[in-house]
């Protein structure tokens, strides 16, 4: 079973930037895809942005641009890096993983990202 860790949320001024990062430990598939989405108050959770363990990345098209994922395959980390964050990026942000071609996920714990205006 995996197991993720979530850190590098906080609050932040708009136009920022914060880093996320989320280690996963346990039983990784060796095709898999990690990633983040994202959940605001009263709203369905989203995806953000996901990467497979072949470099291969996805973005939402709200993100383009301003959010980067990356990931190190030796650590089971993936990251975040987000810049020019908006108020509206305001939400707590999860990681998953998955293996490539299954819709199940294995979820983080969430860590919150606010951006003040």
């Amino acid at each position: 079973q995996v197991q993720l860790v979530e850190s590098g949320g906080g609050l932040v001024q708009a136009g920022g930037s914060l880093r996320l990062s989320c280690a996963a430990s346990g039983s990784i598939f060796s095709r898999n895809s990690m990633g983040w989405y994202l959940q605001a108050p009263g709203k369905q959770r989203e995806l953000v942005a996901s990467i497979t363990n072949f470099g291969s990345t996805f973005y939402a098209d709200s993100v383009k641009g301003r959010f980067a994922i990356s990931r190190d395959n030796a650590k089971n980390t993936v990251y975040l890096q987000m810049n020019s964050l908006k108020p509206e990026d305001t939400a707590v942000y999860y990681c998953f993983a998955a293996a490539l071609g299954s819709s199940l996920r294995t979820w983080g714990q969430g860590t919150q990202v606010t951006v003040s205006s």
